[in-house]
């Protein structure tokens, strides 16, 4: 996995699963800009309404000792990943939603 990649982490202590775009990866820990995945579903609504649902979308940094497991958001055999029903359901993929108006 690389920096830009669209990760699913699984935190612990509180629990908590995080997707979104790798920001950073250090020993210390992981920045993540995204959202707590209970989220998603609601966060696709508001934006493909025309709500601000990018605020939801921030970066924060997660220390390394709460790092349970990391996965890449990949689509397996005939279920997308959650970055393609962003795509399907937006328009734009994570990343030129993100970016959008910034260089990347």
């Amino acid at each position: 996995m690389e920096v830009h990649s669209i990760v699913i982490l699984t935190l612990h202590s509180p629990r908590e699963r995080i997707w979104g775009e790798m920001l950073a990866l250090t020993p210390a820990g992981i920045t993540v800009r995204g959202i707590e995945l209970g989220a998603f579903e609601e966060v696709l609504r508001q934006i493909a309404a025309g709500e601000s649902g990018v605020g939801a979308l921030s970066a924060v940094f997660y220390p390394m000792h709460r790092i349970e497991r990391m996965a890449l958001d990949e689509t397996v055999g005939e279920i997308p990943s959650l970055a393609e029903r962003f795509q399907r359901k937006i328009g734009l993929t994570v990343r030129e939603f993100l970016y959008a108006g910034h260089e990347l």
